[in-house]
């Protein structure tokens, strides 16, 4: 494997497997250069970007849009759909380039803004110590059933205002449509958006003190701020990336501290490294190992690599995390862990603050009542998710005492 960067042959497919073993296989890769051909699991060939300094530029470079109208042909053929309005998270924030973008952003940002995610802190608190006390009475559980799943959709789910009872297939519906694009995936989006129009029509109807609520008013007036889809696709996308990115954060982070227990060690003892620890997890293992695609409006260089109008390009933020000091080290301790797990620039994660708080508060805690937690399978044994962007074990399986 020499010579990749100067051919445009796709060197690479990221496989079930090689999403299984992503950091090992994404740092060689970057070893034969910053920027490599790929075949990606939807089956779009693209230029994959893996190291830090390259993954910030792609990310703020003014040729490199969610604008797909390049790379529309490539996209049809592989069955890409959810870049379209109405479609899954079509019209939403993250498909969109300024001035829609900053238009839908400033509507959203209020509601995830360091005041209100701190205010959150209680509840979240709360709904942490509920789950924590429903493990407690067994031996062996599922930590990804019994806990870094429900903690993210039932905090997202009650900022959005989504009924108790009603939220029982947000994660069967995101895992589906955050794969490979397929039947599935499509059928997946289009419940999760028939969901949200029903959300929608009934706060209209009748609303309520809670995030979809303030957005649909926002939708009713006559300046028509935001659209009905725009609407739809805001909620969806919320309800996605509001949990599944801290579902995997949580996740992989438990997965790093029985990797190195003495780590955990660390952090029972000081609970005040906590929130940079969570730095270093992300930095270590992001939940979203790739971002979503940017779409080369025009021809454009890119560590050093000739970039073609219409060429797909995938920013791998966890290739990129790992370009950074000892790519395998965990270091509760480290001052400052760089990382880009959240994106940059104009598309950074509007939920970070929140995701952070999540993860700091849920973990103190799973580390403080269970002492003795720890693996109840080999590691070598957790099953990846196979497919699409994220980076997370879809269980793991956990002795308390």
């Amino acid at each position: 494997m020499t010579q990749l960067s100067q051919t445009r042959d796709a060197v690479l497919t990221i496989t079930a497997d090689v999403k299984a073993h992503a950091p090992q296989v994404l740092a060689e890769l970057r070893a034969n250069g910053p920027v490599q051909r790929v075949r990606l699991s939807s089956g779009i060939e693209a230029w994959a970007v893996l190291s830090y300094e390259e993954a910030r530029a792609a990310l703020t470079h003014p040729a490199l849009l969610r604008d797909p109208t390049p790379s529309e042909k490539a996209l049809t053929d592989a069955g890409y759909t959810a870049h379209r309005v109405g479609v899954g998270i079509g019209g939403s924030m993250l498909q969109e380039d300024p001035p829609n973008h900053t238009r839908l952003r400033r509507l959203v940002a209020p509601a995830f803004s360091a005041r209100r995610t701190k205010l959150l802190a209680r509840r979240v608190h709360e709904i942490t110590d509920g789950l924590i006390d429903a493990m407690a009475g067994h031996d062996e559980v599922d930590l990804v059933q019994a806990f870094t799943a429900p903690l993210p959709i039932t905090v997202i789910s009650e900022l959005l205002g989504v009924p108790e009872g009603e939220r029982d297939q947000f994660r069967d519906w995101t895992a589906a449509f955050l794969a490979t694009p397929s039947d599935a995936q499509r059928a997946a989006g289009a419940a999760l958006n028939a969901f949200m129009s029903a959300l929608v029509d009934r706060k209209q109807a009748e609303p309520t003190d809670d995030l979809l609520s303030d957005l649909t008013a926002q939708s009713n007036a006559e300046d028509g701020r935001l659209s009905r889809e725009e609407l739809v696709a805001t909620g969806s996308l919320l309800v996605i990336a509001g949990h599944e990115t801290t579902v995997n954060l949580l996740g992989n982070a438990l997965v790093a501290l029985f990797r190195h227990p003495d780590q955990a060690d660390v952090l029972r003892s000081r609970p005040e490294l906590l929130e940079g620890a969570v730095e270093e997890f992300l930095r270590l293992d992001s939940s979203v190992e790739m971002a979503t695609p940017r779409f080369a409006a025009a021809d454009l260089t890119l560590g050093g690599v000739e970039i073609r109008r219409g060429d797909v390009v995938a920013v791998y933020l966890a290739a990129a995390n790992r370009d950074l000091g000892d790519p395998f080290e965990l270091d509760v301790t480290r001052p400052h862990a760089r990382h880009i797990a959240f994106g940059h620039g104009i598309h950074h994660c509007l939920g970070a603050p929140l995701a952070r708080m999540e993860a700091t508060i849920a973990l103190g805690a799973l580390l403080n009542r269970f002492p003795e937690l720890r693996p109840a399978l080999p590691l070598e044994e957790v099953r990846w998710i196979p497919s699409g962007m994220m980076r997370g074990p879809l269980e793991l399986r956990a002795r308390l005492r």
